[in-house]
């Protein structure tokens, strides 16, 4: 199997897996964002009102872009739609500063963590993913 395809595979899983939880159960997330897509309406006049219509569009967003990458379709552009997808879901949904709690703020760095390294990964894909290098990566 070729390595570009388990590369590939791999980030798209991450996504089509929390698209599919979000679109399931969008509230938690929808809630746990409120802090930063709320003022985001006074410097982006067009977002709606309504944080859940945002939260899905979001995981919408990162379930087509993550079954283009796994088809191989568009995906530099799949890649870089998913990383900026990212910054939002990485801001709103584990702002881990803003937790007392010392549990909480570690779980929450991990995963900010986390969601950093698979920007890092999905910016490596736009990169490098080009037809003169994919004959390289089997």
């Amino acid at each position: 199997m070729p390595l570009l395809f388990i590369a590939r595979f791999l980030l798209a899983w991450v996504f089509l897996r929390s698209a599919q939880d979000v679109l399931r159960e969008p509230e938690p997330r929808a809630e746990s964002a409120a802090w930063l897509l709320d003022p985001m309406r006074g410097f982006v006049p067009f977002l709606p009102e309504d944080n859940l219509i945002l939260v899905r569009a979001n995981a919408a967003v990162q379930l087509a872009a993550a079954g283009l990458l796994l088809t191989g379709r568009l995906p530099r552009l799949a890649a870089l739609v998913m990383a900026a997808s990212m910054v939002p879901t990485t801001l709103g949904g584990h702002a881990y500063w803003q937790h007392d709690d010392s549990t909480r703020r570690s779980q929450h760095q991990v995963h900010f963590d986390k969601n950093v390294a698979i920007v890092g990964g999905l910016l490596l894909v736009v990169l490098l993913d080009t037809p003169a290098t994919r004959g390289r990566y089997r």
